[in-house]
């Protein structure tokens, strides 16, 4: 039986130039991810992917702002579906275009994934995930009256946040095993996954959709977790994970250990909003399974799988 590898893309990797970040550019930057998945295809691989949706959510935001007063605006759930669907799609097409032009016969199948939280979580308390684009403290403002929540962000400008609570379960589990058991390469968790919270006799019934959006490093690493993969790959905009990073003293590094992992989190290497959730996850995930994790930049993939670059976590 092959060999089963959860890859997490981000969702800026499907936007590789900020200044074109039009469709048409992001279908160039999805067949050219979807290159380098097909060779883990044709090297053996049974693939899950997932992916982010950060840039794309923002979009979709900006446009209810736009239309708000002509047409209804869109619930933060739904626009997480709604971008699960669209870039699972865009995943689907590519991918098997790709596989087909080098005579692999494999569907490729996305699924629109629930992910369930603890509406007691602290999270939703204090919102802190940022989501759509930078603005003016003027226009923050204006929002904030409209019952938001903002921050200022790294000097860049101003945006809203939302809550991130920690997610507990991916709900469509059963239906991704038996698509790989089916033989299906399959794209899930898009965005890290619907927030779903149930109702509170504790019954998996009657669940509803909340104003979240959940890290889809912490939950591509619940679902590598329970699907008990071989290996938990992330694909991210780096060929290796560094300490020191953007210093004269940077320090890429090869391999890691848990515990060095863990050092390095606690000394403040890895940022909060970038790198340090990743470092989490693979950690969480090594952990539990006793399976590697690779962290690398897409076009080096072939490369660290061959053990030449990357940053493996054992």
């Amino acid at each position: 039986m092959a060999q089963i590898a959860l890859v997490a893309i981000g969702g800026n990797s499907l936007i590789t130039d900020k200044n074109r970040p039009d469709v048409p550019h992001q279908w160039e930057a999805v067949r050219e991810t979807c290159r380098h998945l097909a060779n883990m295809v044709e090297a053996g691989w049974q693939l899950v992917i997932t992916h982010g949706n950060g840039p794309q959510v923002g979009y979709i935001l900006r446009r209810n702002e736009l239309a708000a007063h002509a047409v209804h605006t869109t619930p933060l759930d739904l626009i997480v579906a709604d971008t699960q669907g669209a870039i699972g799609y865009m995943l689907q097409q590519a991918l098997g275009n790709e596989l087909y032009s080098r005579g692999i016969a494999r569907p490729v199948v996305s699924v629109v994934t629930q992910v369930l939280v603890d509406q007691n979580d602290a999270a939703f308390a204090a919102p802190s995930k940022p989501i759509g684009g930078f603005m003016s403290e003027t226009e923050a403002r204006q929002f904030e009256a409209g019952g938001w929540r903002v921050i200022e962000d790294a000097g860049r400008g101003w945006r809203r946040v939302v809550a991130s609570p920690e997610p507990l379960r991916i709900i469509e589990e059963g239906a991704i095993r038996s698509l790989l058991a089916a033989g299906c390469i399959v794209a899930a968790v898009g965005g890290g996954g619907i927030p779903v919270v149930q109702n509170p006799s504790g019954e998996l019934r009657e669940l509803r959709g909340v104003y979240a959006v959940i890290d889809k490093d912490r939950a591509s690493g619940l679902l590598a977790c329970q699907l008990q993969v071989d290996l938990f790959l992330i694909s991210t905009g780096v060929e290796k994970v560094a300490i020191h990073f953007n210093t004269p003293e940077q320090q890429n590094l090869s391999e890691l250990t848990v515990g060095e992992a863990e050092t390095y989190m606690a000394q403040g290497h890895f940022a909060a909003g970038s790198m340090q959730p990743k470092i989490e996850a693979v950690v969480d995930f090594v952990r539990e399974t006793g399976n590697p994790a690779l962290i690398t930049d897409p076009p080096n993939i072939a490369r660290a799988l061959r053990r030449e670059t990357g940053t493996w976590v054992h």
